[in-house]
């Protein structure tokens, strides 16, 4: 039965992890976003009291 023969299949699995821990991290960790987020002030945010009347 050839599934039980390792040394192919070894090998695939090492290469397949050295591309995803080496090649990969470093490409999605280089990634900008086209707009970056504004730092929110505290002083823009002023809330008012609805006065809506319930019945």
């Amino acid at each position: 039965m050839p599934q039980l023969n390792p040394s192919p299949w070894l090998m695939i699995l090492i290469f397949s992890w050295m591309i995803f821990l080496y090649f990969i991290p470093p490409k999605v960790s280089a990634h900008i976003f086209p707009h970056e987020p504004l730092p929110i002030t505290i002083e823009n945010f002023t809330t008012e009291s609805w006065n809506w009347p319930w019945h």
